[in-house]
């Protein structure tokens, strides 16, 4: 079975010219210190060799997943998603009750999520407690660690 992999135009851009990156650029720097080490004679005590290869493999497994992340690929249209409440690239303004804090938060696939940037997985614990929840509600959050917070959604766009 097909597992769609949700993600923003951006997102998805992203990836195909990372892998266009690897393809192209990567795959020839490799090839071009599997060669040299090639010729420097006995490959099977040349570490250089080795190392080239396994730094091949890891290419190559790196085009594979991102193509396969590609090809289930669903693009989310930012322009569909209902305001009206908390959802897939909602930006949250929310206010920590127990702390006095406001944070705001843009939620968005996993494969995006940027704290630094205040962009959080959909996956977390956080983002799964103020989905749905529209302007003025609370969501009381268990985080990992065991501790508990309470969020009340002060803007959503």
């Amino acid at each position: 079975m097909e597992k769609s992999e949700y993600l923003t135009e951006e997102g998805l851009k992203k990836l195909i010219k990372e892998v266009e990156h690897l393809e192209t650029v990567e795959r020839s720097r490799i090839s071009q210190q599997i060669s040299e080490a090639r010729d420097k004679g006995d490959l099977s005590e040349n570490a250089e060799y080795d190392a080239a290869k396994a730094a091949q493999e890891l290419i190559e497994m790196r085009i594979a997943r991102i193509k396969e992340k590609i090809s289930h690929a669903r693009v989310i249209d930012s322009s569909q998603v209902d305001r009206s409440k908390v959802s897939i690239l909602s930006t949250v303004h929310i206010k920590n009750i127990t702390k006095g804090i406001i944070h705001i938060y843009t939620l968005v696939p996993e494969s995006e999520a940027d704290l630094s940037a205040g962009r959080i997985s959909i996956k977390t614990p956080i983002a799964q407690g103020l989905l749905g929840k529209k302007i003025g509600e609370t969501s009381n959050i268990r985080l990992p660690n065991g501790n508990k917070i309470v969020l009340e959604i002060l803007k959503i766009h």
